[in-house]
């Protein structure tokens, strides 16, 4: 069952997609989970990955290891970051990383990671914000990026391209990209665009000041040389399917769900 850019996948009951962009790569793994099977309740009903909307830190402990379960990886090997909405990349994928409440590892505060270690796994947490997954098909790196309206508008994806490209030695014709599930033109209102976003970008804007974040995305992903044939874009609205996706702007009180990308050792 094909869904947007992405196709359907089932472990143990547990539903998740992936990007056909990056199928055929043994050694690589990567999931766009749902909120559905996890342990959660209330608000945060049942897959919510993220300790930073209350709640039970036991209950996302339990929905992480599901994750990796459905990954088959260790759940160690997740890792995450401390979203901000900002625009830094962390590269520093290091061994002796902080533990959150949870037990997780996390590496630091940003909004994208890059790394060509193996046996780890970049973890995003969304609801309406956009994962941007990234894989150089033959530097085997990997990337993570969390997009949401504030990074779109400083470009966070770009600068994550940047940094693969300037540290990592990756080019863009290498790279494949996947974008998650996020707020669509059809639900993304901005009645105060004319001071949130910059006029340059208003051209992404309809009559009704709905923004098209998802062209955006895949512009910001062209203009960096990424190739056509190597983007999958899920273009599936959060808010319009809040049965399976968590979503901000459906319900303030919400959980996140996660996209995770990394190799095998």
């Amino acid at each position: 069952m094909a869904t947007g850019g992405m196709y359907r996948k089932e472990k143990d009951g547990v539903t998740f997609y992936q990007f056909p962009v990056f199928s055929g790569f043994e050694n690589l793994r990567h999931a766009v989970f749902t909120r559905e099977g996890g342990h959660s309740t209330g608000p945060f009903h049942s897959l919510n990955a993220s300790l930073g909307v209350g709640d039970d830190a036991a209950s996302v402990r339990k929905n992480r290891w599901v994750m990796s379960k459905c990954l088959c990886v260790e759940a160690d090997a997740l890792v995450f970051a401390r979203q901000n909405h900002g625009s830094h990349v962390l590269t520093d994928i290091a061994t002796d990383m902080e533990l959150d409440s949870a037990g997780f590892r996390v590496v630091g505060t940003g909004d994208a990671m890059v790394m060509d270690a193996k046996g780890k796994y970049l973890t995003v947490q969304v609801a309406d914000c956009q994962s941007v997954i990234l894989y150089d098909t033959i530097r085997e790196v990997v990337a993570n990026v969390h997009s949401g309206w504030r990074g779109s508008i400083a470009n966070i994806i770009g600068r994550t391209i940047d940094v693969m490209v300037q540290k990592f030695n990756c080019a863009p014709q290498d790279i494949a990209a996947g974008v998650s599930p996020s707020l669509g033109p059809c639900c993304a209102e901005f009645i105060h665009y004319r001071t949130e976003i910059p006029k340059k970008l208003w051209r992404y804007k309809d009559a009704r000041h709905h923004f098209d974040f998802w062209t955006l995305s895949y512009d910001q992903l062209r203009e960096k040389g990424v190739l056509s044939d190597n983007i999958s874009i899920s273009s599936v609205c959060t808010k319009c399917h809040q049965d399976l996706f968590f979503s901000y702007r459906g319900k303030r009180l919400t959980g996140r769900f996660a996209t995770v990308i990394g190799m095998t050792v």
